[in-house]
């Protein structure tokens, strides 16, 4: 019998497994649960994507395509990106399409660290980004923010943490667990330090769409900042597209052929179907996004308010479909919360500290569920949280 515990990677076997899909997975075990954990759309594909996928089966579009991409994708893309942010890309030799935003993270990550590279992450942040360093031989180095400061990190914070060692740097915003976005001022003080310490910066923008307040703004439109950084996009949030698992990466020539390298070695190309899908999204899909952000928007203010009046303090989400109010005044820890709601009260959210340490004391709350759900999920909660809030009160007379 071979002894599989002495085979195994150690450096796999250090990485916990996903929290989310535990909760996802434990949901998919009972009955009568409203789920705000998994950041997916509740929507469907809007059918002329839909239509776009079928018409070319029916043409016989079942090949592989080129690793890079469909180029006639590619340059819909980089179009797409001058459009929006006046950020120029070279569809030949800028731009990769890949299998989601997850597998564009991995690859850049691989593509530019050496063992012992640090890579600077601000926390609370999606579950992959310290992992997939720590896969590549990196070491996560993560940058801790706060409410205070609505979930925003800071060119000082930073600095801070720069080093000898340190290569690389990831933002997420808006922000996938607590829904914050960055401006543009903050962005230009940020840029100053990645330009002064020479660094890489991993800017995963999927959630640039859904913002709710001002304009979005591109990392690599930023002056001197295109060189040095490596865009990540896609389609699953905006279009409703999750399941089809398709993003891009754009950047420098340099880094870009680095990452075509391990995509054609690991996964070749990224579906051909789900390419001719994501152009007909962007050359005709405008319109049915701006009215999925729109009701996003209605679900952000009623699950915000519904926090502030069940008594979860929550900082005000400006971007992506997430919520990530505190849950401190119940008393119990991220993990018990989530767990005892959803066997309680059968609601099913993501524990905090899941999305690292500073997460600890809230959960995640996606708000990409229907109005009903919304509405039924608080009333709830709210019934979850006066019985634990009470048993605290009682403890503490």
């Amino acid at each position: 019998m071979i002894k599989w515990e002495e085979k195994l990677s150690p450096s796999v076997k250090g990485i916990p497994p996903s929290g989310i899909r535990r909760f996802f997975d434990l949901v998919s075990e009972m009955k009568g649960v409203i789920s705000l954990g998994v950041g997916e759309p509740d929507f469907v594909t809007p059918w002329h994507i839909r239509e776009a996928c079928i018409y070319s089966l029916e043409k016989g579009y079942t090949m592989y395509t080129s690793n890079w991409g469909l180029l006639e994708l590619r340059e819909e893309i980089a179009r797409h990106l001058y459009s929006n942010y006046r950020v120029k890309y070279e569809p030949s030799s800028e731009v990769l399409v890949t299998v989601g935003v997850s597998e564009g993270m991995d690859l850049a990550l691989r593509a530019i660290l050496a063992p012992g590279d640090e890579v600077l992450i601000p926390e609370p942040c999606y579950v992959s980004y310290s992992p997939c360093a720590s896969l590549a031989g990196g070491v996560p180095v993560p940058i801790l923010t706060t409410a205070d400061n609505d979930f925003r990190v800071t060119a000082a914070q930073i600095e801070e943490k720069i080093t000898p060692r340190t290569k690389a740097l990831i933002l997420s915003y808006p922000n996938n667990p607590t829904g914050a976005t960055i401006s543009q001022q903050e962005l230009m003080e940020i840029a100053k330090v990645v330009k002064k310490h020479d660094l890489i910066v991993i800017s995963d923008e999927i959630y640039d769409k859904l913002t709710y307040e001002g304009k979005h703004t591109c990392f690599a439109s930023l002056p001197a900042m295109k060189s040095r950084t490596v865009l990540l996009n896609g389609f699953s949030k905006a279009y409703a597209m999750t399941g089809w698992r398709l993003g891009y990466a754009c950047g420098h020539p340099e880094v870009i052929s680095q990452m075509v390298k391990i995509h054609q070695y690991t996964m070749l190309c990224a579906p051909v179907t789900a390419q001719m899908a994501a152009l007909e999204a962007l050359q005709n899909g405008t319109d049915e996004m701006l009215k999925m952000v729109a009701e996003y928007d209605r679900r952000r203010r009623l699950i915000l308010r519904g926090f502030n009046e069940i008594g979860l303090s929550c900082f005000e989400p400006k971007g992506a479909f997430y919520a990530f109010p505190s849950i401190k005044n119940t008393g119990l820890s991220s993990e018990e919360f989530a767990e005892r709601l959803l066997m309680e009260a059968k609601v099913a959210v993501v524990p905090g500290n899941v999305f690292g340490g500073n997460g600890e004391g809230h959960i995640r709350c996606s708000y990409a569920a229907s109005v009903e759900n919304i509405t039924e999920a608080i009333e709830r909660m709210g019934k979850f949280v006066q019985q634990y809030s009470s048993c605290r009160e009682e403890a503490c007379s």
